[in-house]
């Protein structure tokens, strides 16, 4: 009977010393959890180093590690907009990013919205940050008609927006029509040559560089569709004669083309100078003569 009585003394002993354990624990980590959700809500850790260092930790692996940081990137960015909380270590990654890889091109693709549609919402330095970044992309790839249309969108469209003072949104839409027009010229959708018309007419009231801006848009395209609707605006603007003259070049381009060069395609033509007859234009004095330009600008009819 005394062991019974001392195993049943025992075992409520350790139940009663589980439950005083259990109370504490629940006592202690109730506000511990409230305070760590604070401290999680308020302060995020930015586990990378400077990226100046961050290339050497990659052990060469900079496109793996590049396309990690953006992942994580693009997941911290969704996690802080779900919990409606500002993220300011956004700029960190941006600049790890280009830190690793400058030519990283969807970064430059996405950079204005992850800081303009920030959580919080963007402001004026956002904004311009965009622009800063945008230009750097077009520094590192120069050529790429992507990064151009990026950064000539937000600036004649998107950016303006935010700034408060007049005249500088007025210079923000003409730089931006112009990386537009670059953006074109670099095989873009023509469309956009003509939205870069509509903003440095309708917004900037240069009437003549949308003018001029067109006719060069319908000597680079060969579609039918887009040739009508650049047409189309030109006419809106009250520029027949500009229409004309347009017509005329194109005439004029495309008869040499098939007369000299049939054999490569139209934009590598156009690239070229004209081929005046060799026997007939000898000599340097020959070029001031009609039939004889070395160049389009001279060849281009006199109905402006």
């Amino acid at each position: 009977m005394t062991t019974v009585s001392e195993d049943l003394r025992f075992t409520a002993g350790a139940a009663l010393a589980f439950l005083a354990l259990a109370a504490g624990v629940h006592h202690i980590q109730v506000p511990l959890a409230e305070r760590l959700h604070v401290v999680k809500e308020t302060d995020d850790v930015y586990p990378f180093p400077p990226p100046a260092l961050l290339r050497m930790a990659t052990l060469g692996y900079v496109s793996a590690t590049t396309d990690v940081l953006w992942g994580r990137l693009l997941v911290e960015n969704g996690v802080h907009w779900s919990e409606h909380r500002a993220f300011p270590d956004l700029e960190h990654y941006l600049d790890a990013v280009i830190g690793l890889e400058p030519t990283f091109h969807p970064l430059y693709e996405f950079v204005d919205s992850l800081l303009c549609y920030r959580p919080m919402n963007g402001h004026e330095l956002e904004a311009r940050e965009a622009r800063a970044y945008l230009e750097r992309g077009t520094q590192e790839l120069p050529n790429d008609s992507g990064v151009w249309r990026e950064y000539g969108q937000f600036l004649a469209f998107m950016g303006p927006s935010y700034l408060a003072d007049e005249e500088e949104k007025k210079q923000w839409r003409h730089d931006g029509a112009v990386a537009l027009q670059h953006a074109v010229d670099l095989g873009a959708d023509m469309q956009l040559g003509i939205a870069a018309s509509a903003v440095l007419e309708s917004r900037l009231g240069e009437r003549q560089a949308a003018i001029a801006f067109l006719e060069r848009a319908y000597a680079l395209t060969e579609d039918d569709a887009e040739r009508k609707d650049i047409l189309a605006r030109l006419e809106l603007l009250h520029a027949g004669q500009a229409a004309d003259c347009a017509r005329d070049t194109i005439a004029l381009v495309d008869t040499g083309w098939r007369r000299d060069f049939p054999f490569v395609d139209r934009g590598t033509y156009m690239l070229l100078t004209p081929a005046p007859p060799a026997f007939r234009c000898v000599g340097p004095a020959s070029s001031r003569e009609p039939g004889c330009e070395r160049d389009w600008e001279t060849l281009r009819p006199p109905c402006q």
